[in-house]
């Protein structure tokens, strides 16, 4: 599917990578973008619609979906981390709040625009997911443990959609240098590198974006065999 001429919705389009993904596509000639946002005045990207969106909200994804109904690219890029521990946590709160955006709300916007696509087909859903799909920081086990439910979720829908002319993205990527991962000292994707990458992908009809050398190498991981890692395992 080629970009220009596309019309697209990027949820999560106030701030971040979603803010960027919004612009890269309009300078990548799509014909029209929406931005998903719980406060649509916070979507201020020149040229980008704002949309009243909070995924975890059916009768907003509903709304969106009826509002959007051209779309051809869904991009459910709305995301939170909480930094919570499984069993630190003082409840489950924070557990809840990550599985409720991450996981069902990515699963309501795809189920809501999943005809849509289909209708307008061809079409491509990209879902940001992350390195912490497949493995999980002790910090933030509920986040990594929400994010490998959205990974499995992506792998399903791609069934379900097989033969329909919908491509299922799924984008893997360490940290991105955003407001969630303000406080984190380490190396950083950049949110321009990660949508590059990503359109790129939707362009050459590839289901997986595996953002930079770390998420690589723990993809490459999960075959070896056990007790190996992929910096020690020879062929």
């Amino acid at each position: 599917m080629r970009i220009h001429g596309s019309t697209a919705l990027v949820t999560g389009a106030n701030r971040g990578l979603g803010q960027v993904m919004a612009r890269m596509l309009l300078q990548r000639g799509a014909r029209r973008v929406y931005g998903g946002a719980r406060d649509p005045r916070s979507v201020v990207e020149p040229g980008v619609i704002p949309v009243r969106l909070d995924v975890t909200d059916p009768a907003q994804v509903a709304a969106a979906a009826g509002t959007c109904s051209d779309v051809t690219l869904l991009v459910n890029n709305a995301g939170v981390l909480t930094d919570s521990p499984l069993l630190g946590a003082p409840d489950l709160d924070a557990a809840r709040t990550e599985m409720d955006v991450n996981y069902f709300g990515t699963l309501s916007v795809c189920r809501a625009f999943a005809p849509l696509l289909i209708g307008n087909a061809p079409g491509v859903i990209v879902n940001v997911l992350s390195i912490a799909s497949w493995f999980t920081n002790p910090a933030m086990g509920s986040y990594s443990a929400s994010k490998a439910a959205a990974w499995a979720l992506t792998n399903g829908i791609r069934g379900e959609l097989h033969d329909t002319g919908i491509l299922v993205v799924g984008v893997h990527c360490g940290y991105i240098d955003t407001d969630m991962a303000a406080h984190v000292t380490g190396a950083k994707n950049t949110p321009e590198a990660i949508a590059r990458q990503t359109f790129d992908a939707v362009e050459a009809g590839r289901t997986e974006v595996l953002a930079d050398e770390r998420t690589r190498q723990t993809k490459a991981a999960l075959s070896l065999p056990p007790g190996t890692t992929a910096s020690t395992h020879r062929p």
